[in-house]
């Protein structure tokens, strides 16, 4: 093990793939407009301990672990004629742009979201499964500060593994 195993990663190189099982039926590619984000939050789980008093113990609590939840994933990119997002959004809340009566809601993804050191070497994979678009925002529109426009996309998740390389 050398000295390197011990410094902390960075937070700036990273990339997030979402794959769709079917994507042709929905009119999407894989994976998702191509992975290009500028933002990555969410990655996140949390257990709520189930907390039980002896009887007579007036010191104590016993803690047993109890359901793990998890965070919804957080992503953010420049606005681009990529509209694969919105495409997929659409077709898990029921919708399909094409008017077909074919009704395809719930479609999730699996996602995977990779940490990369300053050399562009994977250091961590955080695997999530299950992943469903919840919230999708448009760039809020001013023409006076030159600002790039950005969307912003909400999913939550299953469960989630997290993995060495």
């Amino acid at each position: 093990m050398s000295d390197f195993d011990d410094y902390p990663f960075t937070a700036f190189r990273f990339d997030v793939q979402l794959i769709v099982s079917d994507p042709q039926s929905v009119g999407l590619t894989n994976p998702l407009c191509e992975a290009l984000f500028a933002e990555c939050d969410g990655l996140e789980m949390t257990m709520e301990p189930k907390t039980y008093k002896e009887g007579g113990n007036n010191l104590e609590q016993i803690h047993l672990p109890g359901p793990v939840s998890y965070g919804q994933l957080t992503l953010k990119r420049g606005m681009t004629s990529n509209i694969d997002l919105w495409l997929w959004f659409n077709a898990s809340a029921g919708g399909l742009n094409d008017g077909q009566t074919d009704n395809k809601r719930g479609i999730t993804a699996q996602g995977l979201v990779t940490m990369r050191d300053a050399e562009g070497t994977p250091t961590l994979l955080f695997d999530l499964f299950g992943c469903l678009p919840v919230k999708l925002k448009g760039s809020p529109l001013s023409g006076k500060d030159g600002q790039v426009a950005l969307e912003e996309l909400h999913i939550a998740y299953r469960s989630m593994k997290i993995k060495t390389p």
